[in-house]
């Protein structure tokens, strides 16, 4: 279960999250590349913009609930 204490200072603010029990697969990246990235330096991924619209949240909660050690999240404040 992600953690919103554990997120990473690279996400941008809202909902949306990566936190630090990523393991860099990029597989959100590829699922949601207008809100993904990858933080090549630091070995993580991120949320560089908050979804905007249906089809983006669509592409995010793919994203979620593929990520393979559940560290996306929808929760934080």
């Amino acid at each position: 279960m992600p953690n919103p204490q554990g997120k990473y200072h690279d996400n941008v603010a809202g909902k949306w999250y990566v936190d630090d029990t990523c393991i860099d697969c990029d597989l959100c990246n590829d699922l949601a590349a207008k809100n993904f990235k990858g933080n090549d330096d630091e070995g993580h991924s991120f949320v560089y913009k908050q979804p905007e619209g249906e089809e983006e949240l669509k592409q995010c909660q793919e994203a979620k609930e593929s990520c393979p050690v559940g560290a996306i999240g929808d929760d934080a404040a």
